[in-house]
Parts: structure tokens; sequence; C-alpha cells
């Protein structure tokens, strides 16, 4: 790799930036707005630094005993360097930081990349949520997985 990545927590300034990779990133992404309302909700936000430029994101919610990854993306321009592994690292050690047992997210089915990545972390399927996500042709399923804090953390994770 020919950079030094980074990752810092989200400032107001980053989020046009961020913006700019989850547009990339997905085909239906959260507006701006979205971004700004997590900050402003003292939610867990970072993203990842590659050559001075945000090419990364992640954010995470807190609840009492759990926590909720909201939103994972890496710009596509930037995949397959580790970058996504270590956003998830991050969630992760936050979420055990701020007293998390569990770690919940949702997933489309049909991004293999993602489902990969989160199972190869210790990620379980634990329920589906119908429709919950918009496509051309209609709506997708997501697919509800969860990561145990309590258990033994898999390889790789420490």
């Amino acid at each position: 790799m020919d950079c030094l990545p980074v990752i810092r927590p989200m400032r107001p300034r980053d989020v046009t930036a961020v913006y700019g990779v989850e547009s990339n990133a997905y085909d239906y992404p959260w507006a701006s707005n979205i971004f700004r309302d997590c900050l402003r909700m003292g939610y867990e936000c970072w993203v990842q630094l590659a050559t001075d430029r945000v090419v990364g994101h992640v954010v995470l919610a807190m609840g009492p005993g759990e926590a909720h990854v909201l939103n994972l993306a890496v710009h596509p321009d930037w995949h397959d360097r580790g970058f996504g592994r270590a956003l998830l690292e991050q969630a992760l050690s936050r979420a055990e930081e701020l007293g998390a047992e569990s770690v919940f997210l949702e997933v489309r089915p049909s991004n293999a990349p993602a489902v990969h990545l989160y199972s190869g972390f210790g990620f379980r399927r634990v329920g589906r949520r119908p429709g919950y996500y918009q496509t051309a042709t209609g709506r997708e399923d997501a697919l509800v997985m969860r990561y145990d804090l309590r258990e033994v953390a898999p390889v790789g994770r420490r």
C-alpha cells in the first residue's frame, strides 16, 4: 500500500467527502443530513483516510448493552485494501470500550463481499428484515447479523 491509512473521528467538515464515498459505494446512499444528524446525536462516527482524503466511514449507535453498525462504506476505488476490515474493527473496539455486549447490523444478502467480511469476523445471522432495502426493481430483504463481544474474539480480532 502506498499510503498511510488513518482512522479518526468524523467531523462536520467531513460530511461532504463522506457523502461522496457513500454515493459511490451505494445505489441508494444516505443523504448528507443523515450523517450530520448522526454527528449531532453523538453517534460513534469514524472516517478512514488514505493520502489525506476520506475513503471510508463507519457509523455506530450505542444502546443499553448493545451497539448497532448503521453504516459502513469504502469508496470502490479503495476496495480490497483492508479498509472495510479496519473500520469494522474500529466499530467493534469502540462498542466493547463503551460497554456493549452485542453488536448488530443489517446487510443485503446480495452484497457478498460484506456478508463475507462480517461472517469472517464472527457475526452470525440472527434474523431477516423483509423488504428492508430499496432496489431498482423493488425491495430486498436484509440479513440481521449479531456479534457477541462476550465470546472469545475470532482470529484476526485481537
